[in-house]
């Protein structure tokens, strides 16, 4: 793999808190351009922009990404039964973790489909299993947990959430908290910024931007 500039030398040093946002930055999966905002389709104004299926476009990548969430699940849910992705960019991401495991495999759906037999969950999923939902990326929190309450409604419980990346604002938080869903991620946004800063991926002058953009999100860039 062709390593970016920046990138080039950190990760001989590179603490394991740190790994997987190298590995998010080195794929592209995450760009944080401050000076030119993205726009989300909320509408909201947004100096970084993820999108994790691109690492399962790089063999090494998608491999370290599917063991890590392998150990978040033996470590914290060893009863684990069956593995539930959320569609659609967790589909992959759960299919390698339940086939690493050797567990049952189940996607659970936005919305129910409009054909056919109406499916909101996809797969053999028997009631009363135990279920981990993988999730990609945690914004809000409100797709995350509208997929756990169709997975409980459907008579399972879900031991809880793992997903590779988390902003970690306050309502996704609150939310989580009040579905009384239990939430590991692989790395988060504080850290992703500490390693962008270290390797010079981002200046120390556009850290406090990049800090306040998680505080209030919904009102950045509009003034």
């Amino acid at each position: 793999m062709t390593h970016l500039p920046f990138l080039q030398n950190h990760q001989k040093n590179m603490s394991d808190i740190h790994s997987i946002s190298y590995y998010l930055l080195q794929s592209k999966a995450i760009k944080l351009e401050p000076a030119n905002p993205f726009t989300w389709a909320s509408g909201w104004k947004s100096p970084i922009y993820c999108d994790n299926r691109k690492t399962l476009s790089f063999p090494e990548i998608r491999t370290i990404i599917r063991d890590g969430l392998v150990t978040t699940i033996r470590q914290y849910y060893p009863q684990t039964e069956v593995i539930a992705g959320v569609a659609t960019g967790a589909i992959a991401q759960g299919a390698l973790v339940a086939d690493a495991m050797k567990l049952p495999f189940v996607y659970v759906r936005s919305s129910a489909k409009e054909h056919g037999l109406g499916n909101r969950i996809e797969g053999l999923l028997e009631p009363n299993k135990k279920v981990v939902v993988v999730e990609d990326l945690i914004s809000t929190g409100g797709s995350s947990i509208a997929a756990v309450e169709s997975l409980r409604q459907a008579g399972n419980p879900v031991l809880g959430m793992v997903a590779i990346f988390t902003y970690g604002f306050p309502l996704s938080e609150a939310n989580f908290k009040q579905a009384k869903c239990e939430l590991h991620t692989l790395t988060n946004y504080p850290e992703l910024l500490e390693l962008a800063l270290e390797s010079g991926y981002i200046q120390a002058n556009q850290l406090d931007l990049l800090k306040k953009w998680r505080e209030a999100p919904e009102k950045w860039g509009t003034v």
